[in-house]
Order: structure tokens, then C-alpha cells, then sequence
């Protein structure tokens, strides 16, 4: 007879599941053992956090089943916020998680969690399995459900239901299917007939215009439109565009804010870009998202349409009339060729012995990386640069923690997108206070068959953007120095290539080692403090804000933290 678990392996390797990420623990003996005698690469990772990151990692990039594991209680709790990542980013993973002896539950027994009352905000499907007989039906509905809704599934399995036998040995196989989304032509009749009056219009795209692109550019051409992409639309919009003004929101920049301000209609495709504030008050708004529960869900809307992006834009282009006023698309390109002129000044080397600008950094890394290189910043400081300063080609991607705003994830997914792409160039951009957070899973690079991830680390010894925030509100930095040991010597001490750069002419040649070593390297970049990552528009509040910071801070004897920040702001001004 077969096993449960024996079962649950033999189903993941006939849907193509190639890898496991998690910690073996008792109540996953019985999964684990299935695994040892399996085709299916156990990924040891040190973290079940980091697991969670990593299997979302591997999901984003491949668009395939992920698949990680927990042991009960405690272990598989750990996997909980890789996987809100996962189901905020909306990549499908598989998450087992074992649970303690069926015969316990509800007593209160060592490492007694409910997992499936846990789970449940973050999965699209979390069930319990009960018995043997009803394994097979639900690893089937939760891998169909995670493919299909894009999220993440748990199936949640008592150790002693793993090793129990399966009355019916068949293997399940689930469907992948990628439907044609098309909109109602009434719709796309009242959205021609709003873009066709409109006099400036400025198109929003998101991660939904991922395979689009061509068709986004044809009806950017025909509206006169400069194109704004989100952070996640990036990867998918910004190369080979012709009415590309960059991003707007936190992390973008100020051509990107302009051309959103400066236009009568929005034309939202495939965004849930969330920040309210920056969707001008007076503008028609047109929102199209294969999802009908988003639409009007970040501004009211004048029109929503379901759609696929790309499908909704060949369907409009031949009902629009094709825009002769070119002004405001020609004014947004040209603030958008000052505002890149700017920003690209920043990114410039620094005296010897004077902290490096991360702006140049980034610089170097795009300069440097592969044409189909994978970018992975961590939350905080690391994606403003990346935002900013990283050139997508159509081959190359940029994935992250950007819809959950988890600290930690450059390294953990890191490793995933390397253990499934061994051949590729992944560069995770870790912030000193993201790496260290999760410092552990540097030993899950040698663990495995060595990962040859590279990591250059933005050491500026503090929780940067948290630091801006304080700033903005007008609060003198409290509990966000970070006193960091050298981090290249802890990633040495584990078998990791590395080295500690601190002057500006060392920089290009550690980055070109790194990238040429054949293996996991690291690269800690020693960065300014007090380079700050604006947002494209300052409003009066976050003006009041810093001056009452200056004040406060000089009040409170720390005046040349002041005197270091005006010197690095009159920098970015002049």
C-alpha cells in the first residue's frame, strides 16, 4: 500500500513540481521520507519564513505551481508572512502544513495551532485533511485553486493521516487554462467615447499589462498619451516605450506625478496601484482589471470595465480617433528627459573615503547585469533605487515584497528564483536591516547544491526609509540605527564569496567579481545615511514635517545629523 504522503509526492511530481522549500520536522517525517526516494529537490531552507519567500520567489518567475512545507505548530506558523506574500503578489504556491496526531486536536496538545483558521486570510483555499480517503480530492482542489486564482492553497495534514495508507492510489492531475478575457462593447464604446472628448489623457499601467505591451503602446500612440507605469508594471511596460515618463506614487518621481496631474483622463489598465493621494481629484477615470471587485476600489470611477488589458486595448484602438494635439504628451516627455537628466546626475561616485550614493550603486548594477538578469530589492530604501535607476530590456524581471511590504524578501525569494533558474544571473538588492533580519538563510545558499545568488547589500547602519518616514512627520530618528557587524565577513565565515566596499573607485571591480564568481557572492556597499529618496511631490505637511525634525534634532544635540542631511538635500537640489 501507499502512504499519504508517499500519495502527496508521487501528485506534485506528475504536475510538475520540481522543488520543496521548508524544515523537516516529526509530524512531516512521513513527507519528507516520500520526498528522499522522489525526483523532487527538498530546498533546506533555515527559516520556514524564508521557505515561504523563497516558493513565491519561484512562482513569480515561473508561473508554476510553488510549492513549500512546515512542520506543526510553530513551523508552519513561520511560513505565514512569505505566503501573504505570495497571495498579495498573486503567484500560486502550495503550502503543506503538518499538523499534530488527529487524536489531539482540541485538547490543547504540545504545538497546538489551527492552521486552516491561520491561513485563512492569506490563501484563497485552506483545509483541513481529515482522513486518508479524502486526501487526494482536496491536494486536487488546492492546486487547482491556487493555480487558477493565483494564490496560495494549505492543505493542512495531521502526521498520522501522512502516514497512513490511501485506499485509492491514482494520481490527480489538475488543468491550466488561461482564458480570454474580453470586455462588453458597450463598455468599449463609452470608454472611446470618454478618451475620444478627452484633451490630455494619461495612461496608469500595472502588472496586468504583463504580455500586453505592444497594445498598450499603439493606443498610447493613438490617445497622445504618456504612459505611467506602477512599480510592478515596470518590468512589463517600460522597455522599448516611446511615451514613457516613469513611475509616480511613494517610490516614483516627479515627471511620472506630473503627467497624472497634468491630465483630464486617466486611463487605469491592469493597476491596483494604491495610493489615493496621487490620482488627481478632477479627471474622468477609466479603470480596466480582469478582477470586477477592484474596479473603483482606489478612486471612484466614471467607468470600469473587466477586461484583460491587453485584449481591452486592441478592442479600443480602431473606436479611437486618433489624437492631432500632441502637447501634453510632448510636454510630459520633455519633463521627463529633465527630471531623468537629474536623477542620473545623482548617481555619481563619491570623493575617496566619503560614503558611497546608493543612486550609484543601482547605477553600476544595471550597467553590469545580465540582459535577462533577475532584480530583487528589498523592501525599503533598495526599491526606490531599483525604481529609479534599473533598465528593463523585455528579458530582464524586477519581483519583490511590492504589494505586502515585507522586509527580508531580497535574499529568501532570492533563493528561490535562483534554485529553479541555475543558469540565470538573480541579483538580490538586500538593505543591511532586510538581510539581517533573516540572516540565516545566507547558510541555505551552501545548504543546498550551491545557489550562485548574488547580493549586494545597501549598508547605511540604519532602517533608512523608516528613517525618512520619521523625518516627514517631523520625529527626530528614534531606534533605527543599526549597529551591524561586517557583513561580508559573515557571509565569508559561511562559505560565501564576499567583499566590503567603501570608497566609490572600488566599486565596479567587487561587482564585476561577484557576478563572474562561479558560486554565491556578496557585496556590501558601505552607503550614505542621509541620501534621501523623495517622493515626487512634497506636500505642506511633510515640509512642516522636517523642519520640526531640524528643530527637534538640534534641540536634542544632534545638529550635525542635520548639518550631513542639508548637505545631501542641497545636493539633489542643485
Amino acid at each position: 500500500m501507499t502512504t499519504v504522503a508517499q500519495n502527496i509526492v508521487d501528485t506534485l511530481e506528475a504536475n510538475g513540481v520540481e522543488r520543496v522549500y521548508g524544515i523537516p520536522g516529526d509530524s512531516l517525517n512521513g513527507f519528507t521520507d516520500a520526498l528522499r526516494t522522489s525526483d523532487i529537490e527538498w530546498v533546506h531552507a533555515r527559516h520556514e519564513e524564508g521557505a515561504a519567500f523563497a516558493a513565491a520567489g519561484e512562482a513569480g518567475t515561473t508561473g508554476r505551481l510553488a510549492v513549500c512545507a512546515g512542520s506543526c505548530g510553530p513551523g508552519n506558523l513561520h511560513l505565514i508572512n512569505g505566503l501573504y506574500d505570495a497571495q498579495r503578489s498573486r503567484v500560486p504556491v502550495l503550502a503543506i502544513a503538518a499538523h499534530i496526531p488527529s487524536a489531539e486536536i482540541g485538547s490543547n496538545y504540545f504545538q497546538e495551532t489551527h492552521p486552516q483558521e491561520l491561513f485563512r486570510e492569506c490563501s484563497v483555499y485552506a483545509e483541513h485533511v481529515s482522513s486518508a480517503e479524502q486526501m487526494p480530492r482536496l491536494l486536487r482542489i488546492a492546486m487547482q485553486t491556487a493555480v487558477e486564482r493565483q494564490g496560495v492553497a494549505v492543505l493542512v495534514i495531521p502526521g498520522d493521516v501522512a502516514l497512513a495508507d490511501i485506499p485509492d492510489e491514482g494520481i490527480a492531475r489538475i488543468t491550466t487554462t488561461r482564458p480570454r478575457v474580453l470586455p462588453q462593447q458597450e463598455q468599449l464604446e463609452r470608454a472611446a467615447e470618454l478618451l475620444n472628448g478627452a484633451k490630455k489623457v494619461t495612461i496608469l499601467a500595472g502588472a496586468g499589462v504583463a504580455g500586453a505591451h505592444d497594445e498598450v503602446i499603439a493606443l498610447a500612440d493613438a490617445l497622445a498619451a504618456p504612459v505611467v507605469h506602477a512599480l510592478r508594471g515596470k518590468e512589463h511596460i517600460e522597455y522599448d516605450n516611446p511615451f514613457d515618463v516613469g513611475m509616480t506614487g511613494l517610490l516614483g518621481f516627479a515627471s511620472g506625478y506630473r503627467a497624472m496631474e497634468a491630465a483630464d483622463t486617466i486611463l487605469m489598465l491592469g493597476t491596483d496601484f494604491p495610493y489615493q493621494q496621487f490620482f488627481p481629484a478632477g479627471a474622468t477615470k477609466i479603470q480596466v482589471d480582469v478582477r470586477g471587485e477592484q474596479l473603483g476600489r482606489r478612486a471612484p470611477l466614471d467607468l470600469g470595465i473587466v477586461g484583460d488589458a491587453g485584449e481591452t486595448a486592441a478592442a479600443l484602438l480602431p473606436l479611437i480617433e486618433r489624437k492631432k494635439r500632441r502637447s501634453h504628451l510632448d510636454d510630459a516627455l520633455e519633463h521627463y528627459r529633465k527630471t531623468r537628466k537629474k536623477l542620473d546626475e545623482l548617481a555619481t561616485p563619491t570623493a575617496s573615503g566619503k560614503p558611497i550614493h546608493p543612486q550609484y550603486v543601482a547605477r553600476l548594477i544595471d550597467r553590469l547585469a545580465a540582459d535577462d538578469a533577475v532584480f530583487i530589492p528589498d523592501v525599503g530604501s533598495p526599491v526606490v533605487w531599483a525604481a529609479r535607476y534599473l533598465t528593463m530590456n523585455g528579458r530582464r524581471r524586477l519581483i519583490g515584497s511590492f504589494s505586502h511590504g515585507s522586509m527580508a524578501n531580497a535574499l529568501s525569494q532570492g533563493i528561490g528564483v535562483q534554485a529553479s533558474h541555475r543558469n540565470r544571473q538573480v541579483i538580490a538588492l538586500a538593505g543591511d536591516g532586510g538581510l539581517a533580519m533573516l540572516l540565516g538563510e545566507l547558510l541555505t545558499l551552501e545548504q543546498n547544491a550551491p545557489l550562485p545568488l548574488k547580493i549586494v547589500v545597501f549598508n547605511n547602519s540604519s532602517l533608512n526609509f523608516v528613517e525618512l518616514e520619521m523625518k516627514a512627520a517631523g520625529f527626530v530618528n528614534y531606534g533605527t540605527e543599526l549597529k551591524n557587524p561586517d557583513l561580508s565577513a559573515v557571509a565569508r565565515a559561511v562559505g560565501v564569496h564576499a567583499t566590503r566596499v567603501s570608497d566609490s573607485d572600488q566599486l565596479e571591480d567587487a561587482l564585476r567579481e561577484a557576478f563572474a564568481h562561479d558560486g554565491p557572492a556578496l557585496v556590501e556597499v558601505m552607503t550614505d545615511r542621509q541620501e534621501l529618496s523623495m517622493p515626487p511631490s512634497i506636500s505642506v505637511e511633510q515640509m512642516k514635517g522636517f523642519t520640526l525634525y531640524a528643530l527637534r534634532s538640534v534641540l536634542s544635540g544632534r545638529g550635525d545629523e542635520v548639518l550631513d542631511l542639508a548637505r545631501t538635500y542641497l545636493r539633489q537640489i542643485f
